[in-house]
């Protein structure tokens, strides 16, 4: 029998509605529970809730794993890990026309496993364990992953700040099987490819949920002839790629690390996009984001695409009116330097930073200029990276497609 957690009177709610957290507010007791023990929550008055994973040195002190009263097995975990793969490989694979190369195979919360994220680079896996229990299990997680997907290594890249919060240390190294080459080669569709360094890059060394987004700026360039784009906070040039592929005149890609822009060149020329004809050019940028920006709109610049995918501005409640100031600023300036019929991809992937209030945040900066906008689409990640209708929080990434009048 499982250690047992009883709830605060009137803090069963969310639990009843399964959502994934408990937080330490809400608990009157803990009986027989070590960190990391699998716990069984009960209500205030004895009655089983759900049955999760336990932290006293975290805020978020359980982490639900089931609602029915049963055993969490290898078996259990094998079936869940094993639903994920499924509906990934099946979607990915149609996408491709073969077989698939990169897409998130657990998102954590949103697959009903918390604290556990697992991306797939052409044959390798790449896992981050975010949370106590994770981080004790990840040794068998990374046997059983060997077992059903047969990959060549698993790499950890745990080494994200949420860790501090569960009392964990950063950690990134091989678990299983292969040590990954400094480059992995993934592709897209038939006509490309990108390099990924899954040891130094950011999150697992991509940014696999733009996915969908990185195609439709693709698509978008297509019906415009001669366009030139701005993509900041370039990163490894996904959206610049895209640019170049779509026959884009100029594209100017900015990013502050210097690495990030040479993995975007190399991917630039990985798609043979450095011997596109004289008419088509790039420059890599390295600079501030937020200083090039306000510079550019007092150098008179204007776009026909100006693309902002800036970094997470707000890890909680605390720090969103900082973003938000933050994220008036950039869209505030790039409203300013996109040419009438324009366009601009605005994101933010913030979680504590709401889709509603992320729109308001873009009007503001839009009623500061003197133009017009419309909302042609709201953008989201892609389809890899689903969202638990019962958990909002994970729908961290949104944005807006615009069309600048």
């Amino acid at each position: 029998m499982y250690p047992l957690i009883r709830l605060r009177p009137n803090r069963d709610k969310p639990v009843r509605n399964r959502h994934p957290w408990i937080f330490s507010g809400g608990i009157a007791e803990v009986k027989d529970a070590a960190p990391g023990d699998i716990v069984r929550v009960l209500d205030h008055s004895g009655e089983y809730l759900a049955t999760g994973y336990y932290n006293p040195k975290s805020q978020i002190q359980v982490r639900l794993l089931s609602w029915e009263d049963e055993t969490i097995t290898e078996a259990w975990w094998r079936e869940k890990i094993a639903a994920a793969l499924f509906s990934r490989t099946e979607m990915e694979a149609k996408r491709l026309g073969g077989e698939p190369v990169a897409y998130r195979l657990v998102n954590a919360e949103n697959d009903f496993l918390p604290g556990l994220i697992i991306d797939y680079y052409s044959g390798w896996l790449v896992v981050q364990a975010l949370t106590l229990y994770i981080d004790q299990n990840k040794e068998f997680l990374s046997e059983f992953l060997a077992d059903l997907i047969q990959p060549k290594g698993v790499f950890e890249r745990s080494d994200v700040d949420v860790r501090k919060r569960e009392g964990l240390k950063p950690h990134v190294g091989r678990l299983w099987g292969l040590e990954p080459p400094d480059r992995i080669q993934i592709a897209y569709d038939q006509s490309t490819s990108f390099w990924v360094d899954v040891r130094n890059g950011h999150k697992t060394g991509f940014y696999l949920d733009q996915k969908k987004n990185h195609l439709l700026l693709r698509d978008l360039l297509k019906q415009v002839s001669s366009a030139s784009l701005l993509n900041c906070f370039a990163y490894t040039g996904a959206f610049t790629v895209m640019g170049l592929q779509a026959g884009s005149m100029h594209t100017i890609s900015v990013d502050s690390s210097r690495d990030a822009l040479e993995l975007a060149e190399a991917n630039i020329m990985l798609n043979k996009l450095d011997q596109r004809d004289i008419k088509t050019s790039y420059d890599l940028i390295q600079a501030d984001c937020f200083v090039y920006l306000r510079d550019a709109v007092d150098r008179g610049e204007q776009y026909d695409f100006v693309v902002l995918d800036p970094p997470k501005f707000a890890h909680n409640k605390q720090q969103i009116d900082r973003a938000a100031r933050g994220y008036k600023d950039l869209n505030l300036h790039a409203l300013q330097l996109i040419k009438p019929g324009g366009y601009l991809l605005t994101f933010s992937c913030s979680g504590a930073i709401s889709a509603d209030l992320f729109q308001k945040i873009v009007f503001g900066a839009l009623a500061d200029t003197s133009r017009q906008a419309q909302i042609l689409q709201r953008l989201e990640a892609d389809h890899d990276h689903p969202t638990a209708l019962t958990f909002p929080e994970g729908e961290y990434l949104k944005g807006l497609l615009l069309r600048i009048t």
